[in-house]
């Protein structure tokens, strides 16, 4: 049996850079989720800047393409938003474009 004190944990910072390391394949994730959302909305000709994804699509999306834990998934958007990489708004996502950071 495996006890507690068997089990080692990663110092914290070696933690945050294991979650910083997943950054560019999520945003390389997000932006293909966001152009489907962006030439959808240019059919209906509508405002490309309005393009969003739900962050239940973009966990999903994460979960099955790069094979990680819904837990992670969570851990790595929570990570980006609170990096400043993407902006969330209620339940939607969408990244942070160059001219846009606030």
């Amino acid at each position: 049996m495996i006890t507690n004190k068997a089990i080692q944990k990663k110092p914290e910072h070696k933690q945050v850079m294991q979650l910083q390391s997943w950054y560019e394949p999520a945003l390389r994730t997000l932006e293909g989720l966001l152009e489907i959302r962006r030439a959808n909305l240019r059919k209906i000709k509508g405002d490309v800047k309005n393009a969003a994804v739900t962050r239940d699509e973009f966990m999903e999306m994460l979960i099955n393409d790069h094979r990680i834990s819904a837990w992670y998934a969570g851990e790595i958007i929570s990570s980006l938003h609170r990096a400043g990489q993407i902006f969330m708004f209620g339940r939607f996502i969408k990244n942070i474009e160059k001219g846009d950071a606030a």
